[in-house]
């Protein structure tokens, strides 16, 4: 179950977050705040920028989105030629100041900023020995434990002093480290996140997706390697694997949902990925039907697919109302109960008297399933079919998507049928796993084409002793490949 940063109840998949990097700009905040705004999609409850001038660290964060933490006279302060920026979205630890990152420690070999998106596995292990050796947190975040085993390693260089934290931690990390002279970069060995790395005239770049390279008129270069880290400094840029390989796994909803459109994720466009899922959910359960509508913004992409296979027309059956803000918080649970109605509105002439067929990219609890469905019978649709562009979410994720538990997700407890019963459609149909795959089409010789399936099959790429340690039984069924598997 997802939330707005309004308060308002929304079922949707939410990701923690993004981070954005730049070395070798005389603007490098500025430039920060463009790729930040670019990578807003991913998280919406906090922002931050710390940047550097050679030799000390300012920052700036904030609860909210980046146009309302920053304006001009905060991003004047923020000067030097290397900036760190970083879009949150709450999985692990509070929606609190204190939790927006990046975070900034000062230790005794210098100050030091991180921004970090995913989740460790196995924080609270290292947690509470650190807090027996004495270490005092200050945040509720695991990104902490990164700082304190860096400044614990007694390494004067930062980049030595990283590498023996990354061989502690398990779980997913697209990690940004930042010192008065130095950025360094580490992906963990699965690449679970996105990365990628990219030029600006003589500097660098890197950002959770290539979108932010546009925004702020960058060349893409490459993605940043599954167990790679990368140290950029006034010699340049350095590259090396701190991590023996293991499998490939990228989280498989930066295609279905995450990512923005526009960006290219392991050197694929997202907004094509979208629209082959789309063809491929026509080319599995095709249905007599008059108008095709997508469930804005991330299903619109296989709407097109499936409306294009089909010959069926597509539609903007469905508007998004993007200015829900909080005066619109209720108090009681009825008032609440409009926030779908809030959020989205069905095009009563597009679909009244029309057999409709709803994509959507995924349901997790089913209750905003249910609610657009009586949206669109409520404005005269006389049949609603439910097609999703991805395999039913029976498993919680521990790598930094919003869904612990298996009893948050309603395909974990109820068979199709249920579920269809359950959001009122005339008919409901799953892409198929191996559809998935074929339609995405990452050439990826590794098992599952590279990607993490653990949302689908409940096999994880990483140990979880940690992570099922916390939730119990409410994982139930995990299994684990392992790090080197």
């Amino acid at each position: 179950m997802g939330c707005d940063r309004d308060g308002m109840i929304w079922d949707e998949l939410n990701e923690e977050c993004g981070v954005f990097g730049i070395y070798g700009h005389p603007e490098a905040a500025r430039l920060t705040y463009y790729g930040l705004h670019a990578l807003q999609h991913r998280g919406q409850e906090s922002a931050g920028i710390c940047a550097s001038d050679g030799e000390r660290l300012t920052f700036h964060r904030g609860m909210g989105l980046v146009t309302e933490v920053f304006d001009a006279a905060r991003l004047a302060k923020l000067r030097g030629h290397m900036a760190i920026g970083h879009v949150r979205y709450t999985t692990a630890g509070e929606s609190r100041l204190e939790n927006a990152q990046p975070l900034v420690f000062t230790t005794g070999a210098g100050s030091m900023a991180l921004a970090h998106n995913g989740n460790l596995v196995n924080y609270r292990r290292i947690k509470h020995r650190l807090e027996r050796q004495g270490s005092l947190f200050q945040t509720s975040s695991d990104t902490e434990v990164i700082a304190h085993l860096i400044a614990r390693s007694g390494c004067e260089e930062i980049a030595d002093g990283l590498r023996h934290a990354l061989a502690q931690i398990q779980g997913a990390y697209a990690l940004l480290v930042m010192t008065e002279r130095k950025l360094v970069v580490a992906l963990d060995p699965n690449g679970i996140r996105p990365l990628s790395l990219g030029r600006l005239g003589d500097g660098y770049v890197v950002a959770s997706e290539t979108c932010a390279f546009d925004a702020v008129g960058a060349t893409y270069v490459r993605d940043v390697e599954p167990g790679e880290l990368l140290v950029i400094d006034e010699g340049g840029l350095s590259c090396e694997r701190f991590s023996a390989h293991a499998r490939r796994a990228i989280c498989t909803f930066e295609y279905i949902y995450f990512a923005r459109p526009d960006s290219d994720v392991g050197g694929l466009n997202v907004h094509l990925a979208r629209k082959r899922l789309g063809r491929k959910l026509a080319e599995e359960a095709p249905v007599d039907a008059d108008v095709v509508t997508g469930v804005p913004d991330s299903s619109i992409s296989a709407a097109i697919g499936y409306a294009e296979a089909t010959g069926i027309p597509y539609e903007l059956g469905l508007i998004k109302n993007r200015y829900v803000g909080r005066t619109f918080i209720q108090p009681t649970q009825a008032l609440r109960a409009q926030g779908v109605r809030m959020k989205l509105s069905a095009v009563r002439q597009v679909v009244a008297g029309k057999r409709v067929v709803m994509i959507d990219d995924s349901i997790v609890r089913g209750t905003t399933s249910r609610h657009i469905v009586q949206l669109l019978r409520e404005a005269g649709a006389k049949e609603v079919h439910v097609r999703i562009s991805s395999p039913p979410v029976r498993h919680p994720c521990f790598y930094g998507i919003d869904t612990s538990t298996r009893e948050e997700l309603i395909a974990a407890t109820r068979s199709v049928e249920e579920i269809r019963r359950a959001i009122g459609a005339d008919s409901l149909y799953f892409l198929s796993l191996e559809g998935m795959l074929e339609a995405i089409g990452r050439p990826d010789g590794e098992a599952d084409r590279g990607h993490c399936l653990a949302c689908f099959t409940g096999c994880y790429p990483t140990a979880l002793d940690d992570a099922l340690a916390s939730h119990g039984a409410e994982a139930g069924g995990a299994r684990t490949r392992g790090r080197d598997s």
